[in-house]
């Protein structure tokens, strides 16, 4: 459906209600996030909530993913990073399925940045960013359960951390300003930081930074211990929200925001 919405556009009712479907199918085969370690409670079971956890969470991050799909470069770079990175944990931590995966997620995440990295000649469209998210986030919850690394599920939220905050941060902003928030729009961190007069290349580098950062927080979040893994986002949000801070300044500067 993502591709034929990228030749010739379908509703977004349509294509919400195929996300769900598949998601349900996912979660339906067993797919299902009911475990995470907490500071202070240790081990919390979510009961009969994993499965609304479970959905929320896939299809926030498939869409966080498509979201941020707006700029040259910007998704292939982000994912071939965060591949890379979700590659060379689950490898040694025993991983089978899920290391093949993010190797072959990787090696055409590369090969397409060469066409797609600014100034782009080919574009990514709906049918490869919402493709990785869907992936992205259901590789945190195979990794954490059915393959043999069983990788913690927090390191995909972390090495996506930049984008889960920015799509975050957008949405709660536009709620708080009572705007559509199914309208399209132009007012993502990243989209107003290019706005205020940078370019494509210098924009998918500082968020390749990002991820590559937080990359090194994920190899170190893997090596303590359960119930303290949380605090290794506390820098990342901190980081996130200081970019936050300075691009709206920018955009406020340069009347891009009302």
């Amino acid at each position: 459906i993502s591709f034929l919405d990228d030749v010739r556009r379908k509703s977004t009712l349509l294509k919400f209600s195929v996300m769900v479907l598949a998601i349900c199918n996912l979660i339906w085969g067993g797919v299902v996030l009911d475990e995470l370690y907490f500071p202070v409670f240790n081990s919390v079971q979510f009961g009969w909530f994993a499965y609304p956890l479970t959905f929320f969470w896939i299809l926030g991050l498939t869409n966080a993913v498509n979201f941020m799909d707006g700029l040259d470069g910007l998704i292939g770079g982000t994912a071939a990073i965060a591949s890379l990175f979700f590659m060379i944990i689950t490898y040694y931590q025993g991983s089978t399925f899920v290391y093949i995966t993010s190797y072959t997620i990787l090696a055409g995440s590369i090969g397409f940045l060469l066409l797609n990295f600014p100034p782009a000649k080919i574009f990514m469209g709906d049918v490869g960013s919402v493709f990785l998210g869907f992936v992205f986030a259901s590789l945190a919850i195979i990794a954490s359960l059915y393959d043999k690394s069983h990788t913690s599920f927090l390191v995909m939220p972390l090495l996506l951390f930049n984008v889960i905050f920015d799509t975050f941060f957008t949405f709660v902003r536009r709620c708080l300003r009572r705007e559509n928030v199914f309208r399209p729009h132009r007012s993502h961190l990243y989209q107003l930081f290019q706005r205020s007069g940078y370019s494509h290349l210098e924009v998918s580098l500082l968020q390749y930074c990002f991820c590559f950062l937080q990359g090194l927080g994920a190899l170190w979040l893997v090596h303590i211990p359960g119930n303290t893994r949380l605090y290794v986002f506390i820098p990342f949000f901190f980081l996130q929200a200081g970019y936050a801070v300075l691009v709206m300044k920018m955009a406020k500067r340069n009347g891009l925001l009302q």
